[in-house]
């Protein structure tokens, strides 16, 4: 009997770049269709209340909690594609471990202080609210991890970058 976990390692290990790139485009495609739908997948009257000028509207009627649910769910799919684009880029566990629990950092911090503003709405918070829902609901977070892990990669392999970074002039 073959080990499946064993041969899945290996495949993964010989994917080729181009095969990466490729998938890469088919997530990347994922998430622009996740934004192009995004009024038919999720419920979000905030939508039309932000593309409006909001600064002197008065805050729309939603429903509070399908609202946060909504949210939540379109972070959680969000985050997962954007997960697995980072896996697909650097084919390493530890990137993915630590790229999943800085997510659940942006989450544990941003969706408290969204529900307090949805609570508490009023026109000086419109700006607030604005960019923490924009923060929770669009994959900005990947296009922050993406360079930085690279970086991070650049520097690791090569010894002698880190050294001349380190040594004293």
């Amino acid at each position: 009997m073959v080990d499946m976990g064993t041969n899945f390692f290996k495949i993964q290990l010989q994917m080729k770049a181009r095969y990466r790139i490729a998938l890469i485009g088919v997530l990347v495609v994922l998430l622009a269709l996740i934004r192009y739908f995004e009024s038919a997948l999720f419920y979000d009257p905030l939508l039309l209340f932000f593309s409006s000028e909001y600064l002197q509207d008065n805050t729309p009627h939603f429903e509070t909690t399908e609202l946060l649910i909504n949210v939540f769910y379109r972070f959680f799919l969000n985050s997962l594609i954007s997960l697995a684009i980072i896996y697909v880029a650097f084919l390493d566990w530890n990137i993915l471990r630590f790229s999943f629990f800085l997510y659940l950092i942006l989450f544990a911090i941003c969706f408290p202080v969204f529900m307090f503003l949805i609570f508490t709405i009023e026109n000086n918070n419109f700006l607030a609210l604005f960019y923490v829902r924009r923060f929770l609901i669009q994959p900005v977070f990947v296009i922050i991890l993406l360079p930085a892990f690279y970086y991070y990669r650049l520097n690791t392999r090569d010894p002698n970058k880190v050294e001349r970074f380190s040594r004293k002039t």
